[in-house]
C-alpha cells in the first residue's frame, strides 16, 4: 500500500524584485522538495493572494537546468564551453584574478556588480562588505528606482506614505503607471475590495490597454511620457472648479498660490494635445478625484522610466496635496514605504570600511564602463575583474550592443554566481552555482506595504550550490579582506541587523512570523508636517537637494521646470524614427527571471511587439509577420501583433525574453538607452524612438 508523502506547510517570503514581497505558505514534501506555494492568509497585505509564477515555484527550484557545480570556461566567451571544477579551484582563480587586477591597475579596477535578483538583505547586499573592505569600485544603482524614488520624495521629503491597505477604504483608487495585474497583484486585491464594499471607482492610467486597464472603471490611455501634462490639467480643473482644499494648502504646502497661477495655462485642451486624451476624459477624471476626496493614488514605476520620469512622478503626487486627500483614511499618494524600516545595514555592508572618495560607477552604464568610456569611468582605471550576483546585465541592461562588446573583452575577468546559465553566465570565465531563497536564511521587507519577515531555509540546496554569503566570505578570505561580518553566519547578521535597527531579535521575528512596521496614521499621512524642515509638501522642490541617495546632479537637471509641468525631454518620434517604444513588464516573467521555466515560456508565447493595425497596414505588416525595430543603438527582430489597445505611433514589447529568443541574438534592450536621466540618473527603458519595417527574409531563432 502506497503511503502518502508527508507535506508540511512552512512560512517563507517571496524574494523577487517586486514591491509586494508576498508572505508565503510553502508545501515542503518529505523535508526535501517543494510543492505548491500559497499566499499567506495571516499577512493582511498578501491576504492569501500571490502571482501565478511564484505559486508554481517548484518548477523553478527543481528545474533540471539549474547550475549545480562550479565551472571554468574552456572555449571563446559566449560559446557555452565549460568544464567542471572544484569550489576551491574556482574560488582560487577568482581571488588570483582580483589580486592581479588590484596589483596592476589598483583596487578600483575590480567591480562587484549586483542588483535585485533577491531582495534579501544578507544575500543581496553582502557583496558591498567585500567592496568596502577592499576599496573596490562602488556601484550607483540606477537601473530601477532612481527616477521614481526621486520624483516622489521631491514632494514629501521621505520615501513613505499612507498604509497601502487603506486602498480598501478609499472611494477612488488611482493606479497610475503600474500594470498591477502583471506586477503587483496585491494592489488589485485591495482596490477590488474597495469597489465591492464601498462602491469605489478604480482609475487606471497607462500607455496601453493592459490587464489592469481592462479591470478599471475609468481607463486613461495616454501617450508615453506625458503623465505630467495630465497631472497639471487635473490640478488646473481642481483649482478652477473649487475642489482645491485651501485650508490644507496654506498649512501644509509651499507656494500654492504660485502653483495655481502657473497652472492657469495648463488646461485640459492644452493637455489633450500633448497626451492624446480627449478633453472630456481629463475633465471627468479631475471631477472624480475632486468629488471623491478619499482618493488613493497608487503610483508605480512605469511612468518613471522616461527621461522626464522624476518630474512626472512629482506632478502626479501633487494632486493629492491640492485636494487635501492626505487628511483622510484611504486618501493620499503612495509609491514605496522604504523609509519606514530604518534598517541599519552597517554590518551586512561593512559601512565602517567604506571610503566615500572611491568612485561609484553607474550600474545602468555598464556597457560604457566596460568599453572604456572615460566619463563613465570617472577618468579612473579600467575595469579588469568583476563578481556578478543577483543580476543578468547581458540581458537586462540598456545599450546591449555595448554591454556585449564589453563582456567580450579577453582582458576582462568575470565570475558569475548564478542559478541558471544566463546570458551573462555564458560570458563568464568562472561560473559558480547559487542557492535559491528557500535554500538559505535571509531578511526581507516590503516596499509596497509595511511588513518585514524572515525567510528561513526550508530545504537543502541541490548539487554543490552555495549561498551568496558563502561565496563573498570565501573570496574575502582569499584576497585578504578582514571584517567581522565575514566571520558570521546569515542568522547572526540578521539578528544584529534587527536589534540595531530597533526591531528586536531574530527569535522574536520567528515567533511573530512577520512584523507590521506601518507608522501611525498621523505620521503616515504627514498630519504633523511633511519630512522637510519646514513641514511643507514641495510643489516647487529644489531638484539639487531632494533627499534621495544619489551621485550628484546628472543629465539636463538645470532645465527642469520649477513647478509641475510637461517637460519635453523624452525621445519624441521623428521622420527617421516615427514610433515610440516601451518595454513593459510581462505577466509571466520578472525581468529575466522565470523566462527559463516552461510554463512561463508557454504562457508568454514568443517575443512580439504590439502595433495598432492602422499603423501596420500602410507598412505592409500583417499580424504575426516578422518585423525589425531599429534606432541608433541597434536593431531587434520579433513578431508583430495587431493590438487596437495602443495609441497610434506607440509600440509595446512586453517582457525581457532571452537574447537568444530573438533572431541574431539581439534582445529588446538593444534599443534602450543609458544616457543619465535628470536629476539623479536612471535608465529610461520605456522612452525609445524607433523605426519599424517588415522583414521578408526567412528568420529563425538560435537553438
Amino acid at each position: 500500500m502506497n503511503q502518502a508523502p508527508r507535506i508540511e506547510r512552512r512560512t517563507s517570503v517571496c524574494p523577487h524584485d517586486c514591491p509586494s514581497t508576498c508572505s508565503l505558505d510553502v508545501e515542503v514534501i518529505e523535508g526535501r522538495t517543494i510543492g505548491r506555494v500559497h499566499g499567506a492568509k495571516a499577512n493582511n497585505y498578501t491576504a492569501g493572494v500571490i502571482c501565478a509564477k511564484v505559486a508554481r515555484y517548484a518548477e523553478r527550484i527543481h528545474h533540471p537546468d539549474r547550475l549545480l557545480h562550479p565551472m571554468k570556461r574552456t572555449g571563446p566567451k559566449g560559446s557555452g564551453r565549460f568544464e567542471r571544477i572544484s569550489w576551491d579551484e574556482g574560488l582560487d582563480i577568482v581571488a588570483q584574478k582580483f589580486l592581479e587586477a588590484e596589483n596592476d591597475f589598483g583596487a578600483q579596477s575590480v567591480w562587484p556588480y549586483y542588483y535585485a535578483g533577491t531582495m534579501g538583505y544578507v544575500m543581496r547586499d553582502g557583496i558591498n562588505r567585500l567592496r568596502n573592505v577592499k576599496k573596490y569600485s562602488g556601484q550607483y544603482s540606477t537601473i530601477c528606482t532612481a527616477t521614481a524614488y526621486t520624483g516622489y520624495v521631491a514632494g514629501t521629503g521621505k520615501l513613505a506614505g499612507p498604509d497601502p491597505r487603506e486602498m480598501a477604504l478609499s472611494d477612488c483608487v488611482v493606479i497610475w503607471g503600474t500594470n498591477a495585474v502583471h506586477t503587483q497583484v496585491n494592489v488589485m486585491t485591495h482596490a477590488m475590495r474597495a469597489r465591492k464594499e464601498r462602491g469605489a471607482k478604480i482609475v487606471a492610467i497607462d500607455i496601453y490597454m493592459n490587464a489592469t486597464m481592462k479591470q478599471a472603471d475609468m481607463a486613461l490611455l495616454l501617450r508615453p511620457g506625458t503623465d505630467g501634462a495630465l497631472a497639471c490639467a487635473v490640478m488646473h480643473v481642481l483649482f478652477r472648479d473649487g475642489y482645491a482644499d485651501w485650508d490644507y494648502l496654506e498649512r501644509y504646502t509651499d507656494h500654492p498660490r504660485e502653483l495655481e497661477a502657473h497652472l492657469q495655462s495648463r488646461d485640459p485642451q492644452w493637455a489633450s494635445a500633448i497626451t492624446g486624451l480627449p478633453v472630456e476624459e481629463i475633465e471627468a477624471f479631475a471631477k472624480l478625484v475632486g468629488e471623491r476626496k478619499r482618493t488613493y493614488f497608487r503610483l508605480g514605476f512605469g511612468f518613471g522610466r522616461q527621461r522626464n520620469g522624476s518630474i512626472n512622478m512629482h506632478a502626479a503626487s501633487c494632486i493629492a496635496a491640492v485636494t487635501g486627500a492626505w487628511q483622510l483614511e484611504g486618501g493620499g499618494a503612495f509609491h514605496n514605504n522604504g523609509a519606514i524600516y530604518h534598517w541599519n545595514k552597517a554590518l551586512i555592508e561593512g559601512h565602517d570600511a567604506a571610503d566615500t572618495t572611491i568612485r561609484r560607477l553607474d550600474q545602468s552604464q555598464i556597457g560604457r564602463v566596460l568599453t572604456g568610456d572615460r566619463q563613465a569611468l570617472y577618468d579612473g582605471p579600467p575595469i579588469k575583474a568583476m563578481l556578478i550576483q543577483n543580476t543578468n546585465p547581458v540581458s537586462v541592461a540598456p545599450e546591449q550592443d555595448l554591454v556585449k562588446q564589453g563582456f567580450s573583452r579577453e582582458d576582462l575577468f568575470v565570475c558569475v554566481h548564478e542559478q541558471f546559465m544566463t546570458e551573462t553566465a555564458l560570458m563568464a570565465d568562472i561560473v559558480l552555482p547559487a542557492t535559491m531563497f528557500m535554500e538559505h536564511d535571509d531578511l526581507y521587507s516590503g516596499g509596497g506595504h509595511q511588513h518585514f519577515q524572515l525567510g528561513p531555509r526550508l530545504v537543502d540546496p541541490p548539487g554543490e550550490c552555495r549561498t551568496n554569503h558563502e561565496v563573498v566570505r570565501e573570496i574575502a578570505r582569499r584576497v585578504g579582506a578582514q571584517h567581522r561580518g565575514f566571520d558570521m553566519e546569515p542568522r547572526e547578521l540578521i539578528d544584529w541587523t534587527l536589534q540595531n535597527s530597533g526591531w528586536g531579535s531574530i527569535d522574536n521575528l520567528e515567533k511573530q512570523v512577520h512584523i507590521d512596521a506601518q507608522p501611525d496614521f498621523r505620521q503616515a499621512h504627514y498630519l504633523d508636517g511633511f519630512a522637510y524642515p519646514d513641514g511643507k509638501f514641495r510643489f516647487r522642490p529644489d531638484w539639487t537637494k531632494v533627499p534621495s541617495g544619489n551621485n550628484g546632479p546628472m543629465g539636463p537637471w538645470s532645465e527642469i521646470p520649477s513647478f509641475p509641468d510637461h517637460w519635453a525631454v523624452i525621445e519624441e518620434a521623428t521622420d527617421e524614427h516615427p514610433f515610440r517604444l516601451a518595454t513593459s513588464p510581462a505577466r509571466q516573467f520578472l525581468n529575466s527571471t522565470f523566462n527559463e521555466t516552461p510554463t512561463s515560456q508557454a504562457k508568454e508565447g514568443r517575443p512580439e511587439v504590439m502595433i495598432h493595425p492602422r499603423d501596420a497596414e500602410p507598412l505592409g505588416i500583417a499580424d504575426g509577420d516578422w518585423v525589425k525595430l531599429k534606432n541608433r543603438r541597434g536593431e531587434v527582430y520579433l513578431r508583430a501583433r495587431y493590438f487596437e489597445g495602443v495609441r497610434r505611433g506607440v509600440l509595446i514589447a512586453e517582457g525581457i525574453w532571452p537574447n537568444a529568443a530573438h533572431p541574431h541574438g539581439r534582445g529588446i534592450n538593444t534599443l534602450t538607452g543609458a544616457d543619465q536621466v535628470a536629476p539623479y540618473g536612471g535608465a529610461a527603458f520605456h522612452d525609445n524612438r524607433v523605426a519599424l519595417e517588415k522583414v521578408t527574409a526567412n528568420l529563425s531563432t538560435p537553438g
